[in-house]
């Protein structure tokens, strides 16, 4: 085991990140819980708004993007759009 192989992937909160030397997983959960994406979709043949976490994980599907980014800020996260 090198000494990398000993740290969690998740690093402490009071302790700063050099994004240089992020893991893949240290990566992926940033903003998980602070971010929202919005991206327009085709649902059952009707436009519509997922609403996905800033890993990638599918949440919510809204008909409106307003109502979108409501549920998203309702939820004391940030909305971000994707095109």
């Amino acid at each position: 085991m090198t000494s990398t192989d000993a740290h969690t992937d998740a690093a402490p909160a009071t302790e700063a990140l050099d994004i240089r030397h992020l893991s893949p997983t240290q990566l992926a959960g940033l903003g998980v819980a602070q971010i929202a994406y919005v991206k327009p979709v085709m649902m059952n043949g009707a436009p519509a708004f997922a609403i996905h976490a800033a890993d990638g994980t599918p949440m919510a599907v809204a008909g409106d993007r307003d109502v979108a980014i409501a549920a998203i800020v309702q939820h004391e996260m940030l909305p971000s759009w994707v095109h």
